[in-house]
């Protein structure tokens, strides 16, 4: 899981600034989806509300995340959280396992791939999209109808069969 973030500069603006949109992804190993949700900003309480999309959307399945080192993802109130959803359990039976990727190692980060791949494919698109509404929504149109299956992804096949 990762979060990433859509920009564009617009073009109705006469100040230099830019959209941006911040989303918060995580794949579906087995079934080569992701998990897309969109927040103003990446920080430890839509960390928390995407961690409880997540079990909603897998009420009968454990959880295991890979994320990078945001300082967010180890904030005292993330650490509280899964506290919480993991109370009284076995490891072996908590909700949510988080494992930290590397510092400053994209290249174990599947997520860097999708993203990756959707904005190149907006970007085939940009001069035709009139405005930042449709350049989100073909972003989140292209993530939701494309089955994700690439090497980096099999890094972590052996972790996908914890039920």
């Amino acid at each position: 899981m990762c979060g990433g973030k859509l920009t564009k500069k617009s073009q109705y603006e006469r100040v230099n600034e830019r959209e941006k949109q911040t989303y918060y992804g995580a794949v579906d190993y087995l079934e080569g989806q992701l998990l897309l949700k969109a927040y103003d900003k990446g920080n430890s309480q839509n960390t928390i509300d995407y961690l409880q999309y997540l079990l909603n959307e897998s009420p009968d399945q454990g959880l295991l995340i890979f994320w990078d080192g945001a300082t967010y993802h180890r904030s005292k109130e993330i650490r509280d959280f899964l506290a919480e959803v993991n109370q009284g359990l076995a490891p072996e039976q908590w909700k949510i396992h988080c494992i930290r990727f590397a510092p400053n190692c994209p290249s174990q980060n599947p997520i860097e791939d999708i993203w990756l791949q959707a904005k190149t494919w907006v970007r085939r698109f940009c001069a035709l999209i009139p405005t930042y509404s449709h350049l989100k929504w073909m972003f989140e149109w292209f993530i939701r109808h494309t089955t994700f299956d690439f090497a980096t992804l099999q890094m972590y096949g052996d972790y996908s069969k914890l039920k």
